[in-house]
């Protein structure tokens, strides 16, 4: 997908910067809980696009705190505009800049001071996936969630960039507490097989499993942003899992 580069777009993220969560510099960990301002747990989205899927469910699950991880700065971007928007925080001034929620404006590159309180439970981590799960600590994870993620079908040797890898999956299982999920939400059919497979292999226990989510028990509770709705007017079925690590089977 080739994504139009943003005007001002570091500017800009620099202005919304207290939404960003940072990674230890060389090779450190760190607790997720510490960005937020309640003990909460985590959740983590891996591709979080321009943000749809997140803000809703942030909204619906506001006792929870959610990790939003984009590998495209200009797309995190929109993610957090949007984020911040719905959040009350402002907007974009007419002339650039921000507008923050007292109507003051920010101008280009400054950065608007949010209080921990006010940053609601989404905080968005721009970077490559594996860097940012190597990041966490052992455990510190309640949920991942990875929706309509890149299929790397076209060649071969681009499939060590899936997602689900069993490389990710080992580092799933390693930052997921006890009992937390890891749930998956694609179009391509290929891509599923796949996933379940690896899946399988890396010892999860699939506990949800739908080629047409539309049509199941989770249609009604299903979040569809602008992206799933295209390829449902396609005529697209969805493929949804759920699965829990069975770590004593590592």
């Amino acid at each position: 997908m080739r994504v139009r580069k943003k005007r001002h777009g570091s500017e800009r993220l620099a202005a919304l910067s207290d939404l960003i969560y940072t990674i230890p510099a060389e090779g450190g960990r760190k607790d997720p809980k510490t960005e937020f301002a309640n003990d909460s747990e985590v959740i983590m989205e891996v591709g979080c696009g321009k943000g749809d899927f997140i803000r809703e469910l942030s909204m619906r699950e506001p006792s929870k705190n959610f990790l939003a991880v984009e590998r495209i700065g200009d797309v995190a971007l929109v993610a957090m505009e949007k984020y911040a928007v719905s959040r009350n925080l402002g907007r974009l001034g007419y002339n650039g800049g921000w507008m923050d929620e007292n109507g003051i404006l920010h101008p280009t590159g400054e950065k608007y001071e949010i209080s921990p309180e006010k940053r609601g439970n989404v905080r968005f981590v721009i970077g490559d996936a594996a860097d940012i799960v190597a990041s966490l600590p052992d455990g510190s994870l309640s949920g991942i969630i990875a929706n309509f993620s890149d299929p790397w079908t076209r060649k071969n040797k681009y499939a060590k960039r899936r997602l689900t890898t069993p490389q990710f999956l080992g580092e799933y299982m390693r930052v997921l507490a006890d009992g937390a999920s890891f749930s998956f939400k694609t179009d391509d059919e290929e891509l599923f097989d796949y996933t379940l497979e690896m899946l399988g292999e890396a010892g999860y226990q699939i506990t949800f499993k739908t080629r047409d989510l539309h049509s199941s028990e989770r249609a009604g509770n299903n979040i569809i942003t602008e992206y799933e709705r295209n390829f449902m007017e396609k005529g697209v079925s969805i493929k949804m899992l759920e699965a829990v690590p069975q770590k004593e089977k590592r």
